[in-house]
């Protein structure tokens, strides 16, 4: 239930619309910042400074087409329903124009404060009510008079930027943890380029720096491997057990470590299709779709055709295995992206090349990678729990379930 404090209305009451302009090809490039819908989607707060594109307009499009301190900006136009309706809030004073496909809603009345309606459009009343508003067969579009009608409830002033003060500290947080796990996940980009080569050596049980030559071998050499199976659907026998079968959802999903998954087989299902059940420690490395997806087995399992299952040898530790894939990832991605690649198979892993060090240096550069890994790990689960506890309390102080103290 809204407080009587407060102000229930349509955006339409307090908010003027209208559709950006369409320039000739001729006038892109130069000119006035320019606002298209990838600004809007990128950004919460707009400012000129992030704006990319340029164009030159008319003297006579100019005045109806600027921007102000605290228009709000909308995309009217997107492939999914979801996605129409984004907003970017422009806080700043310099002049910047905006383009056909966004809609600016510039505030009246002095009835909203800017630095609230940054969050007051991206609230799940706002949202839910745009993408039911959206129409459109092949893209999702909305209008301004669709706009128009979305209803909201506005605290007085002083409480709206207050309820602002407080989300923008979380914002601040959020920003902070996520350049924190930027750096970190680059640094362990490069740790591995350094280790994997050879180009930087660790410290032996004795405290001497590993040395000697790198054997290069093929994959295939040193582990086994096969691919998986899925067994019959229709046939309750293969399902219910509990020998986990790893899809590449699973993998996407769970990172790293797999030792449950959705769907479970009896050894009856494995009896009756090609899957086979992996050892604990096996790695298991995605061949379509999601090629390069890398995890281990914690557990005995099983997984789909579309996953390779790689059992190391004794010459090989299995989580040195898994990091030397794992940074050929963005390389076998972007094969695939071509068309050169746009599946593996277990010939083509096997004849993957490595170098491999000692068993002992293996097992220490998999250590060190690990320690890399769970901080970035640690700093995604933080950033993942700052944007859900913001989340939740946004919920509750754009409805006026949570109040805040405002200063006299």
């Amino acid at each position: 239930m809204v407080p009587n404090s407060w102000m229930s209305c349509h955006l339409g009451d307090f908010m003027e619309f209208k559709n950006g302009l369409n320039a000739d090809k001729s006038q892109y490039g130069y000119g006035l910042k320019f606002v298209n819908v990838m600004d809007v989607f990128g950004n919460d707060i707009l400012t000129e400074d992030k704006i990319i594109g340029r164009v030159n307009v008319a003297e006579s499009q100019l005045e109806s087409n600027l921007l102000k301190f605290g228009d709000v900006l909308f995309n009217r136009t997107s492939e999914t329903f979801d996605e129409i309706a984004m907003s970017a809030v422009y806080l700043d004073d310099k002049p910047a124009v905006f383009g056909g496909f966004v809609i600016r809603a510039r505030p009246s009345n002095g009835i909203l404060s800017p630095a609230y309606s940054v969050y007051l459009f991206q609230s799940s009343k706002f949202r839910n009510q745009v993408i039911k508003l959206g129409q459109g067969a092949v893209r999702a579009n909305i209008g301004q008079k669709d706009l128009a009608k979305v209803k909201v409830s506005l605290p007085p002033l002083p409480e709206q930027k207050k309820i602002a003060q407080i989300l923008s500290t979380w914002d601040k947080a959020i920003t902070v943890t996520e350049k924190l796990l930027a750096n970190s996940q680059q640094q362990k980009k490069a740790l591995m380029q350094q280790l994997l080569t050879g180009k930087k050596r660790l410290l032996d049980k004795n405290g001497v720096r590993f040395g000697g030559e790198w054997k290069k071998v093929r994959l295939g050499s040193v582990a086994d491997m096969n691919s998986g199976g899925t067994p019959k659907s229709n046939i309750e026998e293969y399902y219910g057990g509990n020998i986990p079968w790893v899809s590449i959802a699973d993998m996407t999903k769970q990172g790293k470590w797999i030792s449950s998954t959705e769907k479970y087989l009896t050894k009856l299902g494995l009896e009756n299709s090609s899957a086979r059940i992996y050892p604990k420690n096996s790695v298991l490395y995605a061949m379509y779709a999601s090629i390069g997806e890398c995890s281990i087995a914690q557990v005995p399992l099983s997984s789909s055709q579309a996953i390779l299952g790689i059992r190391p040898k004794s010459d090989l530790n299995f989580e040195f295995l898994y990091f030397f894939l794992t940074s050929l990832k963005e390389k076998i991605k972007l094969q695939g992206q071509q068309g050169t690649q746009s599946n593996l198979n277990a010939a083509m892993v096997k004849d993957f090349a490595l170098y491999l060090p000692s068993m002992e240096e293996q097992q220490k550069i998999a250590a060190v990678l690990s320690t890399a890994d769970q901080e970035v790990s640690a700093l995604q689960q933080k950033l993942d729990a700052l944007k859900q506890e913001k989340k939740a309390l946004m919920q509750q102080l754009l409805t006026g379930k949570r109040r805040v103290k405002v200063d006299n």
